[in-house]
C-alpha cells in the first residue's frame, strides 16, 4: 500500500529535502505541496492524501489554521524545529496525530508517516510527556506573561533564538533550518536588536531566564 502525502511547510528548500527523503521511500508519494495556509488547505481538498506533514509555524495562524481548515481530512503529523510544550499541545488539540521535531533523520521521518497512517499516534518520549501531563491535567501549560520583547519575534526568529540557545553555531542552525547562513546572521542580529542584548551570551542568559532552550 502506497501513503500519499502532502507537504505543507513555508520553506521551499526544506519541502524539497522532504521530498527527495521522502522518494526514497518505495511505499510513498508525494502528491502535493504548500508553502502557506490557504494553499494548503485548498491543496489537501484537491489531492486527498494520507497524511499531511505540518509545519508548526507559518504566517497566517501556522499549523493550527491549516487543521482548523481541513477537519474530518487526512491525519496530520506535525513537524517542527520548535520542542516547546505550548506548540506541541496547541496543534494536538487542533487535530494532529503526532509532533515531531526536524532533527528527526529521513528514516524515523518515513517510520512516524507510516504509523499515523496506520492509526498509531507518533511523539519522541518528552513531547509525549507534554501531551500526558496536559490531557490528565498535572501539568497544564500555563497562559505564557506578557513579554512585549518576546512577542516581537516574528515565527523564525523565534526558531533561531531556541538554537542560539541550545548552543548551535550559525551554520548548524542554517543546516537544522536549510537557510543560508547570512540569513541566520540577519535573523540573529534582528533578534539581538528587538531583545536589546548586546552579544550572543548575554542573549542566550536572556533566553535562558525565560526557559527557551
Amino acid at each position: 500500500m502506497t501513503v500519499r502525502v502532502f507537504l505543507v511547510d513555508d520553506h521551499a528548500v526544506f519541502r524539497s529535502g522532504v521530498r527527495a527523503e521522502l522518494g526514497r521511500e518505495p511505499d510513498m508519494e508525494v502528491v502535493g505541496e504548500a508553502g502557506g495556509v490557504a494553499e494548503a488547505i485548498a491543496g489537501i481538498a484537491a489531492a486527498k492524501p494520507d497524511v499531511v506533514l505540518l509545519d508548526v509555524h507559518m504566517p497566517d495562524g501556522g499549523g493550527v489554521a491549516v487543521l482548523a481548515g481541513i477537519q474530518d481530512g487526512p491525519v496530520c503529523l506535525a513537524l517542527s524545529v520548535s520542542d516547546a510544550a505550548e506548540d506541541v499541545i496547541a496543534v494536538i488539540r487542533a487535530g494532529a496525530r503526532g509532533y515531531v521535531t526536524k532533527t528527526i533523520s529521513g528514516a524515523e521521518l518515513a517510520d512516524g508517516i507510516r504509523r499515523v497512517a496506520g492509526g498509531d499516534a507518533v511523539f519522541s518520549p518528552r513531547l509525549a510527556g507534554f501531551v500526558l501531563d496536559s490531557f490528565t491535567g498535572r501539568s497544564p501549560v500555563p497562559e505564557p506573561p506578557l513579554d512585549p520583547e518576546l512577542d516581537s519575534l516574528t515565527p523564525r526568529e523565534l526558531e533561531v533564538l531556541r538554537l542560539l540557545a541550545r548552543g548551535y553555531t550559525y551554520r548548524e542552525i542554517a543546516e537544522n533550518l536549510f537557510i543560508s547562513v547570512k540569513t541566520v546572521e540577519t535573523h540573529a542580529s534582528n533578534v539581538l536588536r528587538k531583545t536589546q542584548q548586546s552579544n550572543r551570551n548575554a542573549l542566550t542568559r536572556w533566553a535562558h531566564r525565560r526557559r527557551i532552550d
